[in-house]
């Protein structure tokens, strides 16, 4: 899907990658980041967001839980939107602050003490039994919690294993009970996803659920009697640089930005001009090839909404189409077409990725803006350190 992009835009981390294969540095499923790409999109971001009056939660499940990277960020977008608590904890422990909690995956009840305990500007909930949890946990603490209301996607715009929220007509009494709650204040809402990318031209625009949202905000604001602008409006979902002016135009006052911090949105595939740059490729290694051609690769990082579409193999140049795997598919080995290729050929790889859901390795690598390339740290997709490969 990136592979043409990450080639023209930062050819630099291609070239590094191969050359960390070969030399035995990273094993085949390593994953390696651009520190200097990552680093460069964020503060971007932060400067586009500002002037143009937005706040940013940055998300990094999409890079993995690494604490390389989270500082980085960090450093120009100081608050993290975490899917779930293991997240969290990683984010947290790197000294980022935790900004929105609960957004995609709620907060176990259980959890609800600790993740409390380090003030997070906001916490989502789905329904009035998440918002009294957070209440009595708030209370327990001696303290009020903002939250975020969720509202529940239109027909059609959402993903599967992502439902949940509270109906947009069902609003009213929610907020009615909210209002109720000692521990909590109803500082705003959110829905999931609120931008998408036209699958015509790319560009991005607003889903039904932001229309939902910005709707439920007015009601919310009507019942104050406050100024609708007044409360929080998070609008995640394609939150990029072509992204941010139209989230300011609808009056959205958060985004929360993932992929484009590693210039891997659909917008980065669709036309390679976007301002930030390509951060990461995919590296693998020839495994065997089949009787009838067909190299078969390494696997355990592969994805399946990634739309891979071509591997290149560095030792030939030859790109080779990547096949289509079943749903019964397991991740042991992803196929190619037949060409050029050969047991222990590295490949590389440029798709859109969910790296904590994979068994891959995440190497870091900085130094790549002035040709320096230094490989910094090597890591699991939770972020925990692992060591030099057999």
């Amino acid at each position: 899907m990136f592979l043409d992009t990450v080639l023209a835009r930062n050819p630099r981390l291609v070239a590094c990658a191969t050359e960390l294969h070969r030399s035995g540095a990273i094993p085949p499923d390593t994953y390696v980041l651009d520190l200097d790409a990552v680093t460069a999109n964020a503060a971007l971001l932060a400067a586009e967001a500002g002037r143009l009056g937005l706040s940013l939660w940055f998300v990094v499940k999409q890079l993995g839980r690494n604490p390389e990277l989270v500082r980085a960020i960090a450093r120009h977008i100081p608050r993290f939107a975490a899917i779930d608590p293991p997240e969290a904890r990683v984010l947290h422990a790197a000294g980022a602050r935790a900004g929105n909690l609960g957004h995609l995956v709620q907060i176990p009840h259980r959890a609800l003490p600790e993740m409390l305990s380090w003030r997070p500007e906001a916490v989502t909930v789905y329904d009035l039994a998440n918002a009294r949890a957070v209440s009595e946990a708030a209370v327990r603490l001696g303290r009020v919690q903002d939250i975020l209301v969720r509202i529940e996607g239109a027909p059609g715009a959402g993903y599967p294993g992502q439902e949940g929220g509270v109906p947009p007509d069902g609003i009213e009494v929610f907020a009615a009970a909210a209002e109720r709650l000692p521990g909590v204040r109803v500082a705003g809402v959110t829905a999931f996803p609120c931008l998408r990318c036209d699958p015509g031209t790319g560009r991005p625009r607003a889903t039904a659920n932001l229309a939902l949202a910005r709707t439920a905000r007015a009601v919310l604001a009507a019942r104050r009697g406050v100024d609708p602008a007044g409360l929080l409006l998070s609008a995640p979902g394609v939150t990029s640089m072509a992204g941010l002016p139209l989230l300011a135009r609808l009056g959205a006052t958060h985004g929360e930005p993932g992929h484009a911090l590693t210039g891997t949105t659909p917008l980065h595939a669709a036309g390679p001009r976007q301002p930030e740059r390509p951060g990461y490729v995919y590296v693998s290694e020839v495994a065997h090839v089949l009787a009838d051609g067909r190299p078969a690769l390494f696997g355990g990082g592969f994805y399946p909404r990634a739309i891979l579409r071509s591997a290149l193999i560095p030792r030939t140049g030859a790109r080779l189409a990547v096949q289509d795997a079943p749903p019964e598919h397991i991740d042991y080995y992803r196929l190619l077409a037949p060409g050029d290729a050969r047991p222990g050929d590295t490949a590389v790889l440029a798709f859109r990725t969910q790296v904590f859901v994979t068994r891959s390795t995440v190497a870091v690598v900085s130094g790549l803006t002035d040709g320096t390339p230094e490989l910094t740290g090597c890591y699991d997709p939770w972020g925990r350190p692992v060591g030099e490969p057999p």
